[in-house]
């Protein structure tokens, strides 16, 4: 893997997080990692993920925990995320995880949620948005969704793979512990290679 050796401290990180429930537990660390590094970190969250409770996650919880740890107010209406781009406030835009449907809105400029107005605010000013994805259909009808943002300008993938090819042969999830090194290459307008990659199975 090649690493871009970037000094993170003082950046403003817009950490989005969509609907992908199960993998709350592999995103939140990388949160973390980012503020330790010294970033401001905003979080956004999708409706989904503000009302939903799951047997992972409640949501109320959820939101109260990334609220402590980050030390700011998750921004969960798209009202709240539409002056991020006016204000130039985000250095990198982080989609983690990135759902199929988060993806395939994005690949077609639809703006029906906070995230997705995170996204539109952070490319209008030619800043980066990182996604780590997690999708069941990666290699199904999404495949076209994102075939169009890895060609696109200001895109760039936490390195993915299939997480399970026996049973779920169209899932494909990014290996979240390298969203931090992905984030320092995307802020040099790098994408981290490989960024196809062998997932460990069955996690």
């Amino acid at each position: 893997m090649g690493v871009w050796p970037l000094e993170l401290k003082g950046k403003t990180v817009g950490f989005a997080i969509t609907g992908s429930h199960c993998t709350y537990d592999a995103v939140f660390p990388e949160l973390v990692r980012l503020l330790g590094k010294g970033c401001r970190v905003v979080p956004i969250v999708s409706q989904t993920v503000s009302s939903t409770d799951t047997r992972f996650w409640e949501a109320a919880s959820w939101l109260a925990k990334i609220e402590e740890v980050t030390g700011a107010k998750v921004i969960d209406r798209i009202v709240d995320a539409e002056p991020l781009g006016p204000a130039k406030a985000l250095d990198v835009l982080v989609i983690a995880p990135c759902t199929g449907s988060t993806l395939s809105r994005l690949a077609n400029a639809l703006t029906d949620s906070p995230v997705l107005m995170a996204a539109k605010a952070t490319m209008r000013n030619d800043r980066p948005v990182v996604l780590g994805i997690s999708t069941n259909d990666g290699l199904g009808l999404n495949m076209t969704n994102l075939a169009k943002l890895m060609a696109a300008k200001n895109i760039f993938f936490v390195p993915f793979g299939q997480d399970d090819p026996e049973r779920k042969m169209n899932s494909l999830v990014a290996r979240m512990d390298l969203l931090v090194p992905t984030v320092e290459a995307a802020l040099e307008k790098k994408q981290l290679q490989p960024v196809l990659i062998e997932r460990f199975r069955y996690q």
